[in-house]
This record gives C-alpha cells, structure tokens and sequence, in this order.
C-alpha cells in the first residue's frame, strides 16, 4: 500500500523524500563519483550531513548515533573503496545488534560485472555482516526497498542493512509514492512471547533459592531497563550486565553486580557459579562472558529471554526458552512472579561485595587509569560515555558510575579499534544535551584521529580522553602474562603528541602527567565547549584486573598487580 499522491523525481531525489519520509535528520558520509547525483540533490534538502574524512568513521558515527538515541543511524559512501571502507563499521553495528541504514553508490547497471573503475560487489561482501542488503535494480523500486530496509533495520533483533545504488538508478525518473506499511513474508518477529513459557519461568523462579538475572545489550535495545530493574527488585535477584548491557541497571544499585566474564567482578562471576537459577534476558552467551562452557553456571537451570530464536541453546543449553522482546516478557514476568526466598543468598553476596571489591593500588607520583576514570565519572556524571577497545574499555566499564542506559556505547562483539571517537560524534549529534567523554587508548584513537577535523568543522564538542601508556595495552597484557614479556610490535610510546595533533585540528589540546592534574584538565575541556582531547600519561604497565584467562571457567581468576 503507497501514499495517495504521486510526484515525478529522479531517484536521487526520491531517495531523500523516502528519509525524509522515515524520520531522519542526519546523516554522515563522503562523496565520491558514483554517489554524485544523491549528493547533488542533497545540496538543497534540509537533512543535516556530517562529512567526516573517513567512511568507516561514517559507519562508526551512524552507529554511534543510533546507541545514544534509539534511532536508526543512516550512513552514506561512493563505489568501490567508499563501500568497503564502510565494512568494519557495517560489521561492528552487526555483531551488537545497532540499527543502520548504509547508502552505497554503484557503477551503472550496465557496468556491474566488468570490472568498471571503483567497482566492487559489496552486495557480497556485506552479506554475513548485514541483517539484509539490497541492489536496487529497477527506479520504481526504490521507495519500497527504502521503506523495507529501515523496517527491518529497526525491528526483531535490530542490525545494519545495506542499499547500493548503482549511479543510472539514480539520476532515472520515477513516480515517487511513498509505500505506508511493508508486508514480508517470512519476517514476522515475535514481541509478546509465549504466556505458557512466561508461566513456567514464574513457576522456576518461585522455586529457586539463588536466581541471577544475566541482561545483555538486548535490554538497552529494547528500551526495557526500567522493566529489567522493576523485575529484580519484585524477585530480589542480583543483576549482572554484559559489556553492552551496561546501564541497564544503575550502577549504584544495591542489586547490581557489575559485569561477568573476563574481566567481570568477582562477585558477578562467583555468583553465576554458585546460582540454581540464571535468568538470561537480551544476551547471547558469548565466549567472554562465559569461558569455559561446560564449566559455566554449572549448577543452574536456564530461563532465557531473547527476540531471536537462533541465540536459543546455540551456546548453552536453555530450559525454559521464552522467545520475545524484553520490554513485553519481563512486564509479563513481573505479574506473575513473587520474590523468592533468596535472603541467605543475597546474605552470601553482601559477603562477596565486601571480600572482593574492584579496587587498585593508589599512587602520589604515577597516574592510575583507574583513577582517570573515577575522575571522569565524578566531573561528568550522566555524560554519555564511549570507548575505543582494548584496557582503557575494560576500565570504562568497572569504573564509571552509569545510571541510565544508552550512556555507555563500546564496540562490544567485534572489538574494533578506532570506534570511539567517531561514535562519540554521532552520539553527540544525536544527543546534544549530553556531555560526551570518548574514553580512549593511545594505540585506539590513532585509527580514526583524522575525525578531530569532523569535530571541529562541525563544532562537536567531543571530548577524548587518552589513557596513554605507550603501549597497545591488552596486547602487551597478554604478552606479559602468557609469552613471557616478549613485547612483540607493542611498544608505541612517543609515537605522537596528541596536544600538538589536536591543535593542528583546531581542537583543545590539554596534558596530564601527575594526578592532580587529572581533574583540572578535564573539566577545562568540559568549560571550554570544544573539541577536546585530553592526554593523560598513565602508568605504562597497569594491568586489568581481575582477569579470567582464555579458556578457563569465569571462577578461575588472576589477580594481577595493579
């Protein structure tokens, strides 16, 4: 079913009337000679375009843009390199589940298969790491495959959906109508789940003494945190988050665990060891949360709470599957549960919090990344945070105190570096009223520090935060721990000086090399409503801690010097 109305218009500019038609205010992309005819009738529309100066920024930033504010974020690149340049980005929003629309131009149709100048299959390319693609073969198509592709982008399980424009496509005439629903057979989510299965978890969690609820990304995606924390608290079940579920519940709430898994608390990991009963609910059970598998929660049945079926026993078995949106089965759950008799546990727990707190050895003369953090948390509460991967976002994710979801944005699936900082430009895009903090490592933010100039063009007051040791951290952790210090192709120290590479920018360069100049330097950045980037010298060998290593059960744990 289309729109009434009709209206002849190249399909450049139908392709604008169709996100104009979805909502979309910004975009972030680079121009190239197969896009041409879009961005030339983009000159004269209203949608704001962020031009960054690398296309896995664009992909980044789309991302980024979709984590803080819910929406689907809209990415856009030439043929060729421009397309294959989106491919980490396209694979990073898919591995987290982020909904995203990437806009590829195309050689003509007449051209595709010849090996024309910039040409590439990114159709086949992007197959394994999109939720759907499309090659838009037919002018007259465009509007339905435009309304299909952010319908599918943004429901179920969310993920990136590609749409390539070959440039003959672009510049035809079409009768634009605009399609009012999309209808496809074979895609029909499930949101409610199955009340029987919603009535047997109640039953299991009325008989378990020492349920966990385990929350993923899911959650946050699902806008379902408020649900999450009101079902806790009706069972009185501790809470452990995943990377990505992350603020889903507060993290001073007297329920919450902190993360699992490889560098999880203690607690959270004693705790699923020790559960009869591991309430799953937007998380997959990925191999950093629960190392060893046959080891992981050994002693507990398994409620798990998922929109997609294919995460149901693909890593551990499950016993009471419950498939849905986590929003509509924890609502459901919370009317038909009671609180458990879990005093003792919660008693047992206390006991964990107090005995194995995350804490670091404090120093007057060196820099702890830990205390960065703290810092940052103290100066910006409620800022959006988003990390680059590696120490410095494990960091991150122990040591700031988040008290609402959506506020903490990391590369969670497919660890990418170079992910922060241009995320945190879309973020900040889309969340102006935020203060946005990319929490950053020196070896990270050198993949995508060309974005200084998209921030300062713009006037995007990101603020980055460099935690410089010199090294590429979580490499040389694991070098130092399992290949006997040999630091193979991991030493970076003085490879750039961030202050004077942000001034060249345009952006504020800010230094820190002894802890009381920690604070100070971040809240100038934050008064200066700039671009920022803040160069904190930490202790070159700090550790995370604690640390599961690969393959052991989540119990085994390292303590490491720190």
């Amino acid at each position: 079913m289309t729109t009434g109305s009709t209206e002849k218009v190249n399909g450049a500019r139908a392709l604008i009337k169709c996100l104009e038609m979805e909502g979309v205010d910004t975009l972030f992309g680079y121009p190239g000679g197969q896009i041409i005819p879009f961005y030339d009738e983009l000159y004269d529309s209203d949608l704001r375009h962020i031009l960054v100066r690398h296309e896995q920024a664009a992909a980044h930033a789309a991302d980024g843009y979709a984590r803080a504010t819910g929406k689907t974020g809209v990415c856009v690149s030439t043929s060729g390199p421009g397309a294959t340049n989106l491919v980490t980005g396209i694979a990073t929003a898919y591995m987290d589940s982020v909904p995203m629309v990437a806009l590829t131009g195309q050689v003509p149709s007449s051209m595709i298969g010849n090996d024309a100048f910039q040409e590439s299959d990114i159709r086949g390319i992007t197959q394994p790491i999109t939720k759907h693609n499309y090659l838009v073969q037919d002018p007259n198509e465009l509007p339905r495959i435009m309304k299909e592709a952010f319908h599918i982008a943004s429901t179920g399980r969310p993920g990136p959906v590609l749409v390539d424009l070959p440039k003959d496509i672009q510049i035809s005439e079409i009768d634009f109508s605009y399609p009012e629903k999309v209808e496809l057979r074979g895609y029909k989510p499930t949101y409610k789940g199955n009340l029987q299965q919603v009535k047997r978890a109640a039953e299991e969690i009325a008989k378990a003494s020492r349920p966990i609820i385990y929350a993923g990304g899911g959650v946050i995606t699902s806008n379902a945190a408020a649900e999450l924390v009101r079902f806790a608290e009706t069972i009185m079940a501790p809470v452990t988050t995943t990377l990505t579920g992350i603020g889903a519940i507060p993290t001073e709430h007297p329920l919450n665990l902190g993360m699992l898994g490889m560098h999880g608390t203690k607690y959270a990991n004693y705790a699923i060891q020790e559960s009869d009963l591991l309430i799953a609910v937007g998380a997959r059970f990925d191999d950093r949360v629960t190392g060893k598998l046959e080891a992981f929660a050994p002693n507990a049945r398994v409620i798990h709470i998922d929109i997609d079926p294919a995460e149901i026993s693909k890593n551990v078995p499950v016993n009471i599957p419950i498939v849905g949106d986590a929003k509509h089965i924890l609502k459901a759950l919370t009317k038909y549960v009671k609180c458990c008799n879990s005093e003792f546990w919660l008693a047992k727990i206390i006991e964990w919090k107090t005995e194995f707190p995350l804490s670091y050895r404090k120093e007057s003369d060196v820099i702890k990344p830990q205390f960065v953090v703290e810092q940052i948390s103290e100066v910006c509460k409620d800022a959006i945070v988003v990390t680059e991967v590696g120490q410095h976002q494990m960091w991150a994710a122990q040591y700031f105190k988040f008290s609402e979801p959506r506020t903490f944005l990391t590369s969670g699936g497919l660890g990418t570096m170079g992910y922060g900082y241009p995320a945190a430009i879309g973020a900040k895009v889309g969340r102006p009223d935020k203060v946005v903090v990319d929490i950053s490592g020196d070896g990270s933010f050198q993949m995508n520090s060309q974005e200084l100039a998209t921030a300062v063009q713009n006037d995007i007051p990101v603020i980055a935060v460099i935690l410089n040791n010199g090294y590429l951290g979580m490499v040389r952790q694991w070098q130092e721990l399992f290949f006997d210090r040999r630091y193979s192709c991991t030493d970076i120290a003085g490879s750039v000086d961030f202050v004077k590479l942000a001034e060249a920018y345009g952006a504020l360069g800010i230094r820190a090399e002894k802890p009381s100049e920690v604070r100070p330097a971040i809240e100038e950045a934050v008064k200066s409503g700039r671009p920022a980037v803040v160069d904190v010298i930490i202790e070159c060998e700090a550790n995370v801690s604690p640390m599961v290593p690969a393959g052991a059960a989540i119990n085994e744990i390292l303590d490491l010097e720190d």
